[in-house]
């Protein structure tokens, strides 16, 4: 019995860490994560570049009346209409936000902090509609208030999320009637 304790002593554990190989693939990791982020922002400016063409935002006017709606809650991005994953980049529609949305008789002003504002004239409104998605945003069927409207020479698709869902259907009614109603006095002239 002591033959077996004596070599059982004897033994010893092996080493369970070899730190210069831990530390080369940690620094190796890092480096392609870092990679990864720099190829995104590059991507990111490249898109951006790609849309330079898109003319300034308009900004809101200095009275643009008495407000029908307002909502407050997140801003999801701007697309090329009907192409849900062709995001826009340029003049800062890219940037996700916070948003608080007036709706006047002037048009839809879009008050980002953190973010460039921009206002959309009603001339230049030409769709609400409830849908599911824009590109980064992905949400149950008509989880999403999405505006199409005229900007330059490009229809675009701005994608709206309130913090009261329930509010959506009465945006859509609200931005589709002015629309009707300044489509119909232009007819008029």
């Amino acid at each position: 019995m002591t033959p077996v304790l004596l070599l059982a002593a004897e033994k010893e554990s092996a080493q369970v860490t070899d730190w210069a190989a831990r530390i080369g693939w940690v620094v190796g990791l890092a480096l392609f994560v870092a990679l990864v982020y720099w190829l995104m922002r590059e991507g990111w400016k490249w898109r951006g570049t790609l849309q330079g063409d898109l003319p300034e935002l308009p900004a809101a006017p200095d009275d643009p009346g008495p407000a029908k709606l307002s909502l407050s809650g997140r801003y999801h991005g701007s697309t090329t209409a009907g192409q849900w994953l062709d995001r826009i980049v340029a003049q800062g529609l890219g940037t996700r936000s916070r948003a608080a949305l007036t709706l006047t008789d002037a048009g839809l002003d879009v008050v980002r902090p953190g973010a460039s504002d921009f206002f959309v004239p009603v001339a230049q409104l030409r769709e609400a509609r409830l849908d599911k998605g824009i590109a980064g945003k992905v949400l149950t069927e008509g989880g999403l208030l999405i505006v199409t409207w005229e900007h330059g020479d490009r229809l675009i698709d701005s994608g709206f999320r309130s913090d009261h869902a329930a509010e959506h259907n009465e945006w859509v009614e609200a931005i589709n009637s002015m629309i009707e109603t300044n489509t119909r006095e232009g007819a008029e002239r």
